[in-house]
Protein backbone atom coordinates (compact mmCIF):
# COMPACT_ATOMS: atom_id res chain seq x y z
CA UNK A 1 0.00 0.00 0.00
CA UNK A 2 1.58 3.25 -0.97
CA UNK A 3 0.98 5.78 2.14
CA UNK A 4 2.74 8.91 2.99
CA UNK A 5 5.78 9.17 4.95
CA UNK A 6 6.70 10.87 8.06
CA UNK A 7 10.23 11.90 6.18
CA UNK A 8 9.36 12.35 2.83
CA UNK A 9 11.31 11.67 -0.32
CA UNK A 10 13.11 14.97 -2.32
CA UNK A 11 15.37 15.46 -5.18
CA UNK A 12 18.08 17.75 -5.70
CA UNK A 13 19.43 18.33 -9.01
CA UNK A 14 21.83 21.09 -9.86
CA UNK A 15 23.84 22.07 -12.85
CA UNK A 16 27.35 23.30 -11.91
CA UNK A 17 29.19 24.65 -15.54
CA UNK A 18 28.76 21.84 -17.52
CA UNK A 19 28.17 19.27 -14.54
CA UNK A 20 25.13 18.15 -12.58
CA UNK A 21 24.56 17.10 -9.30
CA UNK A 22 21.57 15.13 -8.52
CA UNK A 23 20.75 13.98 -4.83
CA UNK A 24 17.86 11.92 -3.64
CA UNK A 25 17.44 11.51 0.11
CA UNK A 26 14.40 11.57 2.94
CA UNK A 27 13.75 15.05 4.97
CA UNK A 28 12.92 13.90 8.44
CA UNK A 29 11.19 17.28 10.39
CA UNK A 30 12.63 18.01 14.30
CA UNK A 31 9.45 17.67 15.85
CA UNK A 32 10.75 19.12 18.94
CA UNK A 33 13.01 16.17 19.27
CA UNK A 34 17.45 16.99 20.16
CA UNK A 35 18.55 16.18 17.19
CA UNK A 36 22.12 16.13 17.45
CA UNK A 37 24.25 15.27 20.53
CA UNK A 38 22.54 14.59 23.55
CA UNK A 39 19.42 15.87 25.24
CA UNK A 40 19.31 17.72 28.68
CA UNK A 41 18.95 14.78 30.80
CA UNK A 42 22.01 12.95 29.19
CA UNK A 43 19.79 10.70 26.98
CA UNK A 44 20.93 10.43 23.23
CA UNK A 45 19.53 12.74 20.99
CA UNK A 46 18.39 11.34 17.33
CA UNK A 47 21.80 11.76 16.35
CA UNK A 48 23.93 10.87 18.63
CA UNK A 49 27.74 12.20 18.43
CA UNK A 50 30.32 9.32 17.36
CA UNK A 51 27.54 7.56 15.46
CA UNK A 52 26.90 6.91 11.56
CA UNK A 53 24.07 8.70 10.33
CA UNK A 54 22.35 8.55 7.04
CA UNK A 55 22.18 12.31 6.20
CA UNK A 56 18.43 11.92 6.23
CA UNK A 57 16.08 9.10 6.79
CA UNK A 58 14.40 5.61 5.08
CA UNK A 59 17.21 4.21 2.07
CA UNK A 60 20.89 5.86 2.21
CA UNK A 61 20.75 9.32 0.79
CA UNK A 62 22.33 9.06 -3.09
CA UNK A 63 24.51 11.51 -4.56
CA UNK A 64 25.40 11.37 -8.15
CA UNK A 65 27.78 13.34 -10.84
CA UNK A 66 28.07 13.42 -14.31
CA UNK A 67 32.30 14.45 -14.23
CA UNK A 68 35.12 14.03 -11.76
CA UNK A 69 34.96 16.61 -9.08
CA UNK A 70 37.21 17.55 -6.32
CA UNK A 71 36.12 17.48 -2.95
CA UNK A 72 38.33 19.15 0.04
CA UNK A 73 41.61 18.99 -2.06
CA UNK A 74 40.55 15.52 -3.16
CA UNK A 75 39.40 14.15 -6.39
CA UNK A 76 35.96 12.00 -6.28
CA UNK A 77 35.19 10.07 -9.66
CA UNK A 78 31.74 10.53 -11.63
CA UNK A 79 29.14 7.73 -10.41
CA UNK A 80 26.74 7.42 -7.40
CA UNK A 81 27.43 7.61 -3.60
CA UNK A 82 25.57 7.60 -0.93
CA UNK A 83 26.34 9.65 2.05
CA UNK A 84 26.79 9.41 5.42
CA UNK A 85 27.94 11.31 8.65
CA UNK A 86 29.54 10.71 11.83
CA UNK A 87 28.68 13.99 13.58
CA UNK A 88 30.71 15.59 16.78
CA UNK A 89 30.40 18.42 18.93
CA UNK A 90 33.25 20.01 17.01
CA UNK A 91 33.78 18.51 13.72
CA UNK A 92 31.98 16.11 11.33
CA UNK A 93 33.29 13.07 9.10
CA UNK A 94 31.39 13.51 6.24
CA UNK A 95 32.01 9.94 4.31
CA UNK A 96 30.95 9.48 0.27
CA UNK A 97 30.15 5.42 0.25
CA UNK A 98 30.76 3.36 -2.70
CA UNK A 99 27.44 0.93 -1.97
CA UNK A 100 24.20 3.28 -2.03
CA UNK A 101 22.10 0.32 -1.75
CA UNK A 102 21.61 0.38 2.11
CA UNK A 103 18.44 0.85 3.72
CA UNK A 104 18.18 2.10 7.41
CA UNK A 105 20.66 4.42 9.34
CA UNK A 106 23.69 2.25 8.45
CA UNK A 107 24.71 0.71 11.30
CA UNK A 108 24.62 -2.52 10.19
CA UNK A 109 25.48 -2.45 6.46
CA UNK A 110 27.96 0.48 6.53
CA UNK A 111 31.60 -1.20 5.69
CA UNK A 112 34.88 1.98 5.95
CA UNK A 113 36.25 -0.19 3.21
CA UNK A 114 33.82 0.82 0.70
CA UNK A 115 34.34 4.41 1.39
CA UNK A 116 35.53 6.81 -1.82
CA UNK A 117 36.51 9.35 -0.09
CA UNK A 118 35.95 10.90 3.29
CA UNK A 119 36.23 14.51 4.60
CA UNK A 120 36.04 16.73 7.43
CA UNK A 121 33.71 19.34 8.18
CA UNK A 122 32.84 22.17 10.93
CA UNK A 123 29.49 22.22 11.83
CA UNK A 124 28.06 26.00 12.11
CA UNK A 125 25.40 27.23 14.39
CA UNK A 126 22.63 29.14 12.83
CA UNK A 127 20.49 31.86 14.25
CA UNK A 128 16.96 30.57 12.09
CA UNK A 129 15.88 27.10 13.09
CA UNK A 130 15.10 24.68 10.16
CA UNK A 131 12.14 22.51 10.98
CA UNK A 132 12.81 19.43 8.64
CA UNK A 133 16.17 18.55 6.64
CA UNK A 134 17.32 20.16 4.23
CA UNK A 135 19.92 19.73 1.71
CA UNK A 136 20.70 22.85 -0.87
CA UNK A 137 23.12 24.32 -2.92
CA UNK A 138 24.70 27.95 -2.51
CA UNK A 139 27.74 29.74 -3.64
CA UNK A 140 27.62 28.57 -7.15
CA UNK A 141 29.61 29.61 -10.34
CA UNK A 142 31.01 27.82 -13.67
CA UNK A 143 33.26 25.59 -11.19
CA UNK A 144 32.48 25.16 -7.49
CA UNK A 145 29.85 24.88 -5.02
CA UNK A 146 29.03 24.45 -1.65
CA UNK A 147 26.65 21.76 -0.85
CA UNK A 148 24.44 22.61 2.50
CA UNK A 149 22.93 20.29 4.84
CA UNK A 150 20.95 22.32 7.34
CA UNK A 151 18.63 20.60 10.14
CA UNK A 152 17.80 22.38 13.78
CA UNK A 153 20.23 25.31 14.10
CA UNK A 154 22.92 23.18 12.81
CA UNK A 155 24.34 23.65 8.88
CA UNK A 156 26.69 21.94 7.30
CA UNK A 157 28.80 22.93 4.27
CA UNK A 158 30.52 20.97 1.69
CA UNK A 159 32.93 23.02 -1.06
CA UNK A 160 32.86 20.87 -4.51
CA UNK A 161 35.07 21.78 -7.03
CA UNK A 162 34.53 21.14 -10.87
CA UNK A 163 36.95 21.21 -13.59
CA UNK A 164 34.28 22.88 -16.08
CA UNK A 165 37.21 24.88 -18.07
CA UNK A 166 38.77 21.15 -19.11
CA UNK A 167 35.47 19.68 -19.81
CA UNK A 168 34.45 23.20 -22.12
CA UNK A 169 37.98 22.93 -23.82
CA UNK A 170 37.09 19.68 -24.41
CA UNK A 171 33.80 20.79 -26.52
CA UNK A 172 35.09 23.49 -28.04
CA UNK A 173 38.16 21.49 -29.70
CA UNK A 174 35.57 18.75 -30.81
CA UNK A 175 33.41 21.40 -32.28
CA UNK A 176 35.94 23.30 -34.00
CA UNK A 177 37.53 20.31 -35.76
CA UNK A 178 34.51 19.78 -37.53
CA UNK A 179 33.16 22.30 -40.10
CA UNK A 180 32.42 25.14 -37.50
CA UNK A 181 29.58 27.52 -37.68
CA UNK A 182 29.29 31.05 -37.06
CA UNK A 183 27.41 30.55 -33.95
CA UNK A 184 30.23 28.15 -32.71
CA UNK A 185 33.02 30.86 -33.28
CA UNK A 186 30.88 32.86 -31.35
CA UNK A 187 30.29 31.10 -28.50
CA UNK A 188 33.80 30.03 -28.12
CA UNK A 189 34.95 33.76 -28.44
CA UNK A 190 32.25 34.40 -25.76
CA UNK A 191 33.15 31.81 -23.62
CA UNK A 192 37.06 32.66 -23.66
CA UNK A 193 36.03 36.36 -23.04
CA UNK A 194 33.77 35.98 -20.23
CA UNK A 195 36.29 33.19 -18.19
CA UNK A 196 39.37 36.14 -19.32
CA UNK A 197 41.01 33.57 -21.51
CA UNK A 198 42.59 33.18 -24.73
CA UNK A 199 41.87 36.22 -25.74
CA UNK A 200 44.14 36.84 -28.96
CA UNK A 201 42.12 33.53 -30.10
CA UNK A 202 39.17 34.79 -28.62
CA UNK A 203 39.19 37.96 -30.97
CA UNK A 204 40.21 35.60 -33.86
CA UNK A 205 37.03 33.30 -33.41
CA UNK A 206 34.77 36.46 -33.14
CA UNK A 207 36.19 38.02 -36.58
CA UNK A 208 35.71 34.33 -38.29
CA UNK A 209 31.77 34.64 -36.77
CA UNK A 210 31.53 38.22 -38.33
CA UNK A 211 32.88 36.37 -41.30
CA UNK A 212 30.26 33.94 -41.71
CA UNK A 213 27.70 35.21 -40.06
CA UNK A 214 27.40 38.78 -41.00
CA UNK A 215 27.71 42.25 -38.89
CA UNK A 216 25.13 41.32 -35.98
CA UNK A 217 25.09 43.74 -32.70
CA UNK A 218 25.86 40.29 -30.55
CA UNK A 219 29.17 39.82 -32.42
CA UNK A 220 30.23 43.30 -32.51
CA UNK A 221 29.54 43.37 -28.55
CA UNK A 222 31.63 40.72 -27.78
CA UNK A 223 34.23 41.59 -30.32
CA UNK A 224 34.44 45.20 -28.28
CA UNK A 225 35.06 43.54 -25.21
CA UNK A 226 37.60 41.36 -26.29
CA UNK A 227 39.19 44.33 -27.28
CA UNK A 228 38.60 46.60 -23.98
CA UNK A 229 39.97 43.16 -22.24
CA UNK A 230 43.56 43.47 -24.70
CA UNK A 231 43.67 47.35 -23.71
CA UNK A 232 42.50 48.30 -26.75
CA UNK A 233 40.18 51.09 -25.78
CA UNK A 234 39.75 52.97 -29.30
CA UNK A 235 39.41 50.05 -31.36
CA UNK A 236 36.68 48.88 -28.52
CA UNK A 237 34.89 51.79 -28.38
CA UNK A 238 34.50 52.34 -32.79
CA UNK A 239 33.20 48.42 -32.78
CA UNK A 240 30.94 49.44 -29.78
CA UNK A 241 29.62 52.26 -31.41
CA UNK A 242 28.77 49.53 -34.57
CA UNK A 243 27.14 47.39 -31.99
CA UNK A 244 25.22 50.15 -30.81
CA UNK A 245 23.65 51.26 -34.32
CA UNK A 246 22.88 47.89 -34.77
CA UNK A 247 21.06 46.99 -31.42
CA UNK A 248 19.19 50.17 -32.16
CA UNK A 249 17.98 49.44 -35.82
CA UNK A 250 16.78 46.21 -33.68
CA UNK A 251 15.16 47.52 -31.13
CA UNK A 252 17.36 46.14 -28.05
CA UNK A 253 17.42 48.64 -25.66
CA UNK A 254 18.90 46.88 -23.56
CA UNK A 255 22.24 45.97 -25.97
CA UNK A 256 21.92 50.04 -26.84
CA UNK A 257 22.47 50.76 -23.02
CA UNK A 258 25.08 48.32 -22.20
CA UNK A 259 27.25 49.38 -25.21
CA UNK A 260 26.64 53.16 -24.57
CA UNK A 261 27.99 52.73 -20.91
CA UNK A 262 30.98 50.89 -22.22
CA UNK A 263 31.50 53.79 -24.92
CA UNK A 264 31.56 56.09 -22.10
CA UNK A 265 33.92 53.73 -19.84
CA UNK A 266 36.05 53.09 -22.51
CA UNK A 267 36.78 56.79 -23.07
CA UNK A 268 37.99 57.68 -19.67
CA UNK A 269 40.07 55.34 -20.12
CA UNK A 270 42.04 56.52 -23.06
CA UNK A 271 45.53 58.09 -23.03
CA UNK A 272 44.34 61.70 -23.85
CA UNK A 273 42.39 61.64 -20.56
CA UNK A 274 44.30 60.24 -17.78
Amino acid sequence: MNHPKASPFSRVEQKVGLSKIIIEYSRPSARGRTLFGNQENGEPGLVPYGRIWRVGANESTKISFDSDVIIDNQELKKGIYALYAFPEKDQWQIVFHNNSTHWGDGRTNYNPKEDALRILVLPIKTHDFQETFLISFDELDHNRASMIWSWGNTQISIPIQLDTKSIMQRQIDKELSSSASAQTFYETARYYQEQGIYLIEALSYVDSAIEKGGDTYYYHRIRSLILADLNRYTEAIKVAELSLELARKEGKDEFVRLNENNIRKWQTLLPHNK
